[in-house]
């Protein structure tokens, strides 16, 4: 799955990340290759995924003559693999991991080949929502392998014990979760990771994109810090509930993973507001890790008149330029990335073809195969939100300062839930700090 894996980013990564974003933005080898063998070769894949079953692996190496090498690397050394190999333009992999958060970084440091030039990616638009999430500079960087965005999940059982109908608006929501509290039906209803991690910047952005916002403008420029601003809105929200009891006290040093498997999977609360797709079928649903099975589901997103957006956040492929079979690897990533190949891999046709921990195909059509097999918990909703919810989380594509970025808004959000600082004050250091990387564009 791809977000569970995203919340964390070591200071390792993050001072790599540093180093490369000061590195300007030369490649090794700027020309798209023209040549080259695509028949014969062995090529290196290293994702932070176990690989497909190995007979379809084998399929592909005879339709194609290519043997695939799979290597499965956690996603933060991986990430740091990655950064290290691009500095010191130093070959890693022919395909490896091209993340929501680091498609910025990688083109400005035009680090690996533009996959428009490779492939046909102009055809992935209409049945791909989430790879514009991947396009920077006018190029897609990588392709997305795997459909992750944010979703609100309910425990419906809950609801309705304290007889309260499903929200469909933020103003619906906050007094349903009040309901849900005031009659005792559930002490903490609302679940928010406030530990200073990742998954509070994620947590952050979906709120502010429910309240009809993103957090920074299409020129990488703050906008939350207006009280009546979208972002400023979602802090306040998120902070409010704490203060309120809505959310555990404990939560002030929970990450996301935690508090889904701990808080959400245990029934210890009612919601979360900025979940992961995919979760309903493989924990919630799950009864060797979760005592609610088949009481959670998946809510349209409260917005302010009605359903808001979802925020993507998907993991994708590329190939970098130090690749040695550049044009193989583009073969392999799109038989990687079809549509048929992505329903097989999350089990349309039988455990046999699945591959193992896949949660969410990129293909809206290979979603809705899912759904309408039954094979996907929660499907139908999971295919409408990704065809016409799902946006990027930032409209120009991630910054290539992301890194510390985030580190900025999780650890001023998490002061501001402890009340060592006020929501302005946080915010004003948040923004503060974008547009001071903003300006200087490490």
């Amino acid at each position: 799955m791809a977000l569970p894996r995203l919340m964390t980013i070591p200071t390792a990564a993050l001072g790599v990340a540093g180093l490369l974003a000061a590195c300007g933005g030369n490649g090794s080898d700027t020309k798209t290759p023209t040549a080259g063998p695509t028949t014969g070769v062995t090529i290196s894949v290293v994702l932070a995924t176990d690989p497909p079953p190995q007979a379809a692996l084998d399929a592909f190496t005879k339709q194609t003559g290519i043997t695939v090498k799979w290597t499965n690397v956690d996603w933060d050394s991986l990430q740091t693999k990655i950064t290290a190999a691009v500095t010191a333009k130093t070959y890693f992999a022919d395909a490896t991991d091209v993340d929501w958060s680091r498609v910025g970084q990688l083109s400005k440091l035009n680090a690996f080949y533009p996959m428009d030039e490779l492939m046909d990616t102009k055809s992935l638009e209409a049945d791909m929502p989430q790879l514009t999430s991947f396009t920077a500079g006018g190029h897609v960087v990588g392709v997305p392998y795997d459909a992750s965005f944010s979703v609100t999940t309910v425990n419906k059982k809950m609801f309705t014990q304290a007889g309260v109908a499903l929200p469909k608006t933020l103003d619906e929501y906050t007094a349903a979760l009040k309901t849900l509290k005031s009659k005792g039906t559930v002490q903490y209803p609302l679940n928010i990771p406030f530990a200073a991690a990742e998954g509070l910047s994620t947590y952050w952005y979906q709120t502010t994109a429910a309240f009809g916002g993103t957090v920074l403008d299409d020129k990488y420029k703050p906008a939350f810090t207006d009280p009546a601003s979208p972002g400023y809105k979602a802090a306040a929200w998120m902070v409010d509930a704490m203060k309120q009891g809505l959310v555990p006290p404990g939560n002030i040093n929970v990450t996301d993973t935690q508090g889904q498997q701990t808080l959400m999977a245990k029934g210890q609360v009612a919601s979360v507001f900025s979940d992961y797709s995919g979760m309903v079928g493989s924990l919630y649903n799950v009864p060797k890790s979760s005592t609610v099975a088949n009481q959670v589901a998946y809510l349209p997103t409260p917005g302010v008149t009605g359903p808001g957006k979802n925020n993507s956040n998907p993991d994708g492929i590329g190939v970098p330029r130090t690749a040695k079979y550049a044009q193989a690897a583009a073969l392999f990533i799109k038989w990687f990335t079809d549509a048929d190949n992505q329903a097989d891999f999350a089990g349309l046709s039988g455990p046999d073809k699945a591959m193992p921990g896949y949660a969410l195909p990129s293909h809206v059509s290979a979603v809705q195969k899912l759904a309408d097999k039954g094979s996907l918990i929660g499907g139908k909703d999971l295919a409408t939100m990704l065809q016409t919810s799902s946006q990027p989380i930032f409209p120009g594509g991630a910054p290539s300062w992301y890194p510390q970025f985030s580190q900025a808004v999780y650890t001023n959000l998490h002061s501001a839930a402890t009340g060592s600082v006020t929501v302005e004050q946080a915010l004003k250091k948040i923004g503060d700090t974008a547009d001071q990387l903003s300006a200087s564009g490490s």
